[in-house]
């Protein structure tokens, strides 16, 4: 996931034709598949108004199709059809079977048969005036339209039906280049020799836990009645998927890398290993243990029930480095700056903003990695020590996931039927007022120097020049809303935006590199990971999006297995079903779920926390919304605090090590916060955030003295 790495494929190399070509392909075909049921509506539609026949009552739908000739007689003898019949069924008179339907009037009455007969040629007649009236409106345009409209829909239908297969590729071909990139999540990067030999190891041992327990399943389920077809080659791609990256980590304890940076300490190793790997490991030995050699297998294969969810989140991932790609944010973060702002309130604005980016991306991590490195330098660059920018950054996607259109909701909803995606928008954005207005009290309080706000005189005038540029992104963005909604029927919302937005971006990377093409002087200097032209910035893009889907991914797919072991070994129900209070029951279940932001990705805990931590919950009288609303802020407040800290590991990874050693080392003879400020302002603002959130509904509703609150923020209620 080291931007350095992705530098280095900036020319069309074959580990660039293996892996980036082909995950482009996918991702346009998921486009595709996204925009294909609602694209294909249109088409019937445009079909119908373009060569439906009110007057002869042919609609196209009846046109989808070369008419094929009725092979009955509309022309028959009606008497000499009443005489044959009339004669024939004498040959079965008696018949036991015909004595069952006693009411059945008798074949041989001619006006009955007769009656028949004449329904059955009218009918016939019917078949032949239609396909008369089809065949007259068989024109080239016509036979044009429906050979592209049948064809879309043919591959629309392709897509939809192999959606496990597509993301599965897709997941196969990222975790492999990841691998050979060396790209996976650890809490700290790998420098010495040690680090890579603890890497190596480690993969090893998770690949062949993987590999071992995939065969293993694939044999069971071929000795109780075999696999079925459309589940074959799944179960291929995995075995080849993680015989690949067993030999891939084989190879490299054969010949393994050199460095010069020294051997380094065993201990400091152990957190360079991957954090799939351990997962891997845990949960192989665990399998192993119970006698369960499938089990393993079994969890990883949920991320296969839920495809479209999965792959929207490669969607955003994309979606997030388009962005990156084009100048937006400067553009956006020069409307702010004629004010010149303290570090603390500009910082504030950020956030306000990416909160809202962050929803349309899908997760935090996803925002960090795509606008990290931007708000990081205008942080530095408003006079915020490196410290309090590395805060920042870290928490710049963290207080949009409870907005609206936020994927973790969706998936929370289609888990949960107690809640709607509505009552949880609804309340998220309570919680985000809470958790915003929280970071900007704590960060003015920890304010060392007031700033002088530029007067308004001089501030207001060049805002709104410099929003001028902006106009341009702006209605471009508005004009592929509307074809949506107006061409398409279709309005951006949680369902649609993991498709809409990562054309919105396409469209407006092209723009930008149209209009901005020879003036590198309006790329910021620490902006090298922008390239010139369309063509390489998407291809960039495409690249980085491989590496963070591989690593996130990896990470969602082991998490799944962890999953795998809390349920069966029924740890949940080491604790009370029914505590003595709801107090008792927020205060373990809190701790769990920020336990469980520490260690596991979003998605995959979402999938624990419904099926093991929810009905506890619910059975202790808490409101699935509060529940619900508690869960996603302790995720949070999990990725930004120790050991894991996946939010704070994604902003190293995306400022870069030397950055963050810089920052070490400016503040290692000063105090205890300003030592750790990345680290506790980020989660002194959460954890303020998830007390309240957990326990102020509940101080209204069982504690008299705050019964006022009802009245002013009602309770969570579907």
């Amino acid at each position: 996931m080291h931007t350095s790495s992705s530098r280095r494929l900036m020319g069309r190399t074959t580990l660039e034709w293996f892996s980036s070509l082909p995950v482009f392909i996918m991702l346009m075909l998921t486009l595709v598949i996204g925009t294909g049921e609602m694209f294909h509506g249109q088409l019937l539609k445009f079909g119908e108004s373009m060569f439906g026949d009110p007057q002869t009552k042919v609609q196209y739908f009846m046109l989808r199709a070369e008419p094929v000739k009725p092979a009955c007689n509309p022309s028959m003898d009606i008497e000499a059809e009443v005489q044959r019949q009339s004669v024939a069924p004498e040959a079965g008179a008696g018949d036991d079977i015909d004595d069952l339907f006693g009411d059945t009037p008798k074949a041989s009455d001619p006006a009955i048969l007769r009656k028949s007969i004449e329904q059955a040629q009218a009918i016939c007649q019917a078949k032949h005036s239609l396909y008369e009236r089809a065949l007259a409106l068989q024109t080239p345009q016509l036979q044009v339209y429906r050979t592209i409209e049948t064809s879309f829909f043919g591959l629309f239908q392709i897509g939809t039906e192999n959606r496990p297969l597509i993301l599965l590729l897709m997941v196969a071909i990222a975790a492999v280049t990841t691998t050979l990139g060396r790209h996976h999540i650890g809490i700290r990067p790998a420098i010495y020799a040690r680090d890579h030999q603890a890497q190596t190891w480690s993969q090893v041992f998770a690949n062949g836990f993987l590999l071992f327990s995939c065969v293993r399943y694939y044999q069971i389920l071929q000795g109780t009645g075999g696999v079925p077809k459309e589940e074959v080659v799944l179960h291929w791609i995995w075995m080849a998927l993680f015989t690949i990256m067993l030999l891939i980590n084989v190879v490299r304890i054969v010949r393994p890398l050199k460095t010069s940076e020294g051997q380094g300490t065993w201990g400091a190793a152990l957190l360079a290993v991957p954090l799939y790997a351990n997962m891997g490991i845990i949960a192989g030995v665990y399998f192993l243990l119970t006698n369960h050699d499938a089990g393993l297998a079994i969890y990883i294969n949920q991320l296969m029930a839920l495809p479209s969810i999965f792959m929207n989140l490669a969607l955003f991932i994309w979606a997030g480095m388009l962005l990156k790609q084009s100048r937006i944010v400067d553009l956006l973060l020069d409307v702010i700056r004629p004010w010149s702002l303290s570090p603390q309130l500009l910082t504030y604005l950020i956030l306000l903003g990416a909160s809202f980016a962050t929803a349309y991306t899908g997760a935090s991590g996803i925002f960090v990695i795509a606008a990290g490195g931007v708000i990081y330098h205008e942080v530095r660059a408003a006079g915020g020590t490196r410290h309090f920018a590395l805060a920042a950054t870290a928490m710049s996607g963290s207080l949009g996931v409870v907005l609206r259109p936020c994927l973790l909701i969706v998936m929370i909803a289609a888990l949960n039927k107690e809640v709607t995606t509505n009552g949880l928008y609804h309340w998220g954005f309570y919680v985000f007022l809470l958790t915003s207005t929280l970071f900007f009290l704590v960060s003015q309080l920890l304010r060392k120097q007031r700033a002088a706000i530029e007067s308004p005189a001089v501030a207001i005038p060049e805002m709104l020049r410099k929003i001028i540029p902006v106009l341009p992104y702006a209605i471009v963005t508005v004009i592929i809303i509307m074809i949506y909604e107006h061409g398409l029927e279709t309005p951006l919302n949680e369902i649609t935006a993991p498709t809409i937005m990562p054309i919105i971006l396409l469209l407006i990377l092209i723009y930008d590199k149209m209009t901005n093409k020879g003036k590198a002087e309006l790329t910021p200097d620490y902006a090298s990971h922008r390239q010139e032209g369309v063509e390489r910035s998407v291809r960039f893009a495409t690249t980085e999006s491989i590496g963070h889907v591989g690593a996130l991914m990896s990470l969602m797919t082991l998490s799944l297995a962890i999953g795998g072991i809390i349920e069966r070994s029924e740890i949940v129900h080491m604790f009370p079903q029914v505590f003595e209070t709801p107090w008792h029951a927020m205060a373990v279940l809190a701790l769990i779920m920020v336990f469980l932001g520490m260690v596991m990705d979003p998605l995959g805990a979402i999938v624990l926390v419904s099926g093991t931590l929810a009905p506890i919950a619910y059975a202790n009288n808490i409101d699935p919304l509060h529940f619900w609303m508690m869960v996603l802020v302790s995720f949070e407040l999990g990725y930004l605090s120790p050991p894991v800290a996946l939010n704070q590991l994604l902003t190293r990874q995306v400022i870069g090590e030397d950055e963050v050693n810089l920052a070490d080392a400016e503040v290692r003879h000063l105090g205890f916060y300003a030592r750790y400020e990345r680290w506790i302002l980020p989660v002194v603002v959460m954890l303020m955030g998830l007390v309240i959130v957990a326990f102020g509904p509940l101080l209204a509703q069982h504690v008299d003295a705050f019964a006022f609150l009802k009245d002013i923020v009602p309770m969570p209620t579907e």
